[in-house]
């Protein structure tokens, strides 16, 4: 998970898909992980409809590429409503302050849990991680 948390920071800008209530995937850019209680966790707003899709369809994919390689992960996304995984989410990502605050009512940490990652490039066998 570790790996895969770098991976994700390497990259920047990332890119998350779902699936939204017409069964039509949906892909937008994220750039904002943490790692938290051992966890994996991505951030958005309960009132944007990535969070509702999520909230819906869980399972998710995230692709992004850094480093010459490129990165393809499912997960199912959980909420965690907890105050602490907020704080944590947004110390650790402080851009995120200006529009978000804990407990504000907005503010949505997910974490991935049953995750396949693979890092994969054109000269190299993928890495497959799980967590």
């Amino acid at each position: 998970m570790d790996k895969v948390f770098e991976f994700l920071k390497n990259a920047g800008t990332w890119y998350l898909a779902t699936v939204d209530e017409n069964g039509d995937p949906q892909v937008r850019p994220f750039g904002a992980q943490n790692i938290f209680e051992g966890k994996l966790y991505i951030q958005t707003g309960l009132k944007k409809a990535v969070a509702k899709q999520m909230l819906a369809h869980p399972k998710v994919a995230i692709s992004g590429m850094a480093g010459g390689k490129w990165l393809r992960l499912n997960a199912e996304a959980v909420l965690d409503e907890r105050i602490e995984a907020q704080e944590a989410m947004l110390d650790a990502n402080p851009m995120l302050k200006k529009m978000y605050a804990a407990g504000d009512g907005n503010t949505a940490v997910f974490y991935l849990k049953n995750a396949t990652a693979q890092i994969c490039s054109f000269t190299e066998a993928p890495e497959i991680i799980n967590f």
